[in-house]
């Protein structure tokens, strides 16, 4: 997975997540809108309507006081965390 900042303000991170489809995006779009301090998050594949953008496009806007970048972060940290509760609730099952 590679990461590229488009653009970045205080309050407001767009990052091309090159690699990645609907699957992981939309885990860290749902992960982004839990985490306090997030006022949107959504993302964009569509490369007709995106200039020939070919990559996924993850935009987040955060409320004043919030850095986008630190919100990223408490969401990847949360993704992660429920992968690894997941696997261990799959491992007890199995």
């Amino acid at each position: 997975m590679e990461l590229r900042v488009i653009d970045k303000t205080e309050e407001e991170l767009r990052i091309e997540v090159a690699g990645e489809d609907h699957t992981f995006m939309n885990v860290m779009k749902g992960a982004l809108l839990e985490t306090d301090g997030v006022a949107a998050a959504t993302y964009d594949v569509n490369p007709e309507q995106s200039g020939g953008q070919t990559e996924p496009i993850l935009s987040i806007k955060t409320e004043s006081g919030v850095d986008p970048l630190d919100a990223l972060e408490d969401a990847s940290r949360n993704v992660q965390a429920m992968v690894e509760d997941f696997s261990s609730a799959f491992e007890t099952a199995a």
